[in-house]
């Protein structure tokens, strides 16, 4: 049941009988409705300024007034107060109502068909070849695979593309160093470390012997030209890349549609090109090709350089056309960090400026940079975190966490996977992902702090009172759910929904995991303060039936930002 929009219902037929009514719209009025900061102020309070114009009468008339017209068995009272409604609601119709609605609608519970026909594609992960995957791809991996989820959660149908970083002449370079100091069987078995390797030696060797890099450039020309032994090779290195990777996003669970990167949009920049040039877009400026955005508060966007090679928007462009034609999608997202504002506001721009009125369509999705206990990461200066090295350490550090405090626990490999890889999952998603992230390990595996490992811990408390207490068929007497502990879980679940669709249009996961830690403190407080099995058995059962409604709603908040919700712990 959603109260706020029974309420505001029953605001405009109070107002219609006192007043004779109004132009008002009931979702109007809904998301007037505040939640009073002190419970004694009520459940709900609506300001009645928002009616004085239509109405034309004063906020405290018309508050009194309306007080006095409405009626409605899941309100206990309704009082006026300086012209604002407080609507107090019937806690046990309230409780039932809520209750039932979570465990009826089960898995689906929080979500809607709003999204059915549309599309949205997402861009995120965009790992790079022959590199390894790092801790700094943990932020647009993990928010990407929950914004995935969440629209699917709305009916949506997603399209999850690693853009992968495949293009320009360090790949020449690679081959280069392979063809001289490399074998197959070497970095078939040593993966994306052995490439890495020959790599370095490669840019060390051309420092004292510069004919390496013309060798390089030459290697890279092939590639461009599909000689086929350059792309035998080339795509060779792409499949080890993605095998190593693979192991991470198997660990992080994480899947994707496509894997169209850079190196596909080849042969699709030449239309784009020729679109801007029939539009008049494209000026040189210095030899370059060049779309003038300084009308619009930006430097030029650089199409073409002067020997005529394309850069990152060249490909940006051909692939957001050759996604709207795949896809028509409704909506386009770009998960990377804020780093790249200007870049997809040029993009965006020119987009918009070639015609395409979907480009009010893509949208970029920034997020802030990862350092480690500390300090920031470099590459250069050896500071480099690998994402797998990561979570198998995280996995490591929970599993003996789990011998120490649960030694006979079954399955305790499983379980110290899901804890570990949710443990850095959780905490990258726990801030607004505009916010840069300091990872830490004493915050990442607290049991008890605001934590993945906490809120695991409460949904596998939730499943054992529901094991001990087996089968309850008594009718609940939910008066027994009336004190303020089982209201606030009670609240919570009521607010799911709204928390999960307000996440889906601000693209923000954090709110989802948030919610999550508040829904586990709040149950957590309810289990310390009241005993579940009572021998009074509509007690009994009524507490249960929270219990099992705040276990399938942790379990559904930790799905949708990409962790499992363990039974035993």
């Amino acid at each position: 049941m959603d109260f706020k929009l029974s309420i505001a219902n029953e605001i405009l037929a109070a107002a219609k009988r006192a007043f004779g009514g109004a132009e008002l719209n009931a979702a109007d009025v809904a998301a007037a409705l505040e939640l009073p900061p002190n419970p004694e102020m009520g459940d709900y309070a609506f300001p009645c300024f928002k009616l004085s114009k239509a109405l034309r009468k004063s906020p405290m008339m018309i508050s009194d007034a309306l007080a006095a017209e409405i009626r409605a068995d899941y309100l206990s009272r309704v009082k006026s107060v300086k012209g604002y409604l407080n609507f107090f609601l019937d806690r046990a119709t309230y409780a039932e109502r809520v209750v039932e609605a979570v465990l009826s609608q089960g898995e689906r519970y929080g979500s809607d068909d709003s999204g059915a026909g549309k599309t949205v594609v997402l861009d995120y992960s965009s790992i790079n070849i022959a590199k390894r995957f790092h801790i700094g791809h943990l932020s647009t991996t993990m928010i990407g695979n929950a914004l995935y989820k969440l629209y699917q959660f709305f009916g949506w149908r997603a399209v999850g593309v690693n853009h992968l970083g495949d293009w320009g002449t360090q790949f020449g370079k690679m081959i280069a160093a392979y063809k001289r100091w490399g074998d197959h069987d070497t970095v078939a078995r040593g993966g994306v470390d052995e490439m890495v390797k020959l790599y370095v030696r490669f840019n060390a060797e051309a420092k004292e012997n510069e004919a390496l890099n013309d060798e390089g450039r030459a290697w890279f020309k092939r590639i461009e030209d599909g000689d086929p032994e350059a792309l035998e090779i080339f795509e060779w290195f792409k499949s080890v890349t993605l095998a190593d990777a693979g192991r991470v996003y198997d660990l992080l669970g994480v899947k994707f549609d496509s894997y169209a990167g850079e190196s596909f949009y080849n042969d699709k920049m030449g239309p784009i090109i020729e679109i801007l040039k029939e539009k008049g877009l494209l000026k040189e400026d210095k030899g370059a090709q060049i779309v003038d955005l300084e009308p619009y508060g930006m430097p030029p966007a650089l199409i073409l350089r002067s020997d005529g090679a394309t850069l990152y928007i060249t490909r940006d462009l051909a692939a957001a056309k050759y996604r709207k034609d795949t896809y028509n999608f409704d909506k386009s997202l770009y998960v990377v960090a804020y780093q790249q504002d200007l870049h997809f506001r040029q993009l965006f721009k020119v987009l918009e400026l070639m015609g395409y009125d979907w480009a009010k369509d893509c949208e970029h999705v920034a997020f802030g940079m990862v350092s480690y206990e500390g300090q920031s990461l470099s590459t250069r200066e050896g500071r480099i975190v690998y994402l797998e090295d990561l979570l198998n350490e995280a996995i490591s550090k929970s599993r003996a966490i789990i011998e120490e405090k649960s030694p006979e626990l079954e399955d305790k490999d499983g379980v110290a996977r899901q804890v570990g890889v949710g443990a850095v999952v959780f905490f990258a998603l726990y801030n607004n992902r505009i916010k840069d992230i300091d990872f830490s390990w004493d915050r990442a595996l607290n049991f008890d702090g605001e934590t993945g490992p906490y809120v695991m811990y409460t949904h596998a408390r939730c499943c054992s009172v529901l094991r001990k207490a087996g089968e309850c068929d008594a009718e609940p007497d939910f008066k027994a759910l009336d004190d303020p502990e089982a209201q606030d879980v009670v609240r919570l679940l009521e607010q799911f929904p709204e928390t999960c669709k307000s996440a889906l249009n601000k693209s923000e996961p954090s709110m989802i995991t948030r919610y999550s830690v508040d829904l586990a403190q709040a149950y957590n407080k309810f289990y310390y303060e009241h005993k579940v099995m009572v021998d009074e058995q509509g007690t009994r059962k009524a507490r249960l039936m929270l219990t099992e409604a705040a276990k399938q709603t942790i379990a559904k908040a930790l799905d949708l930002i990409g962790l499992d919700a363990p039974e035993r712990m």
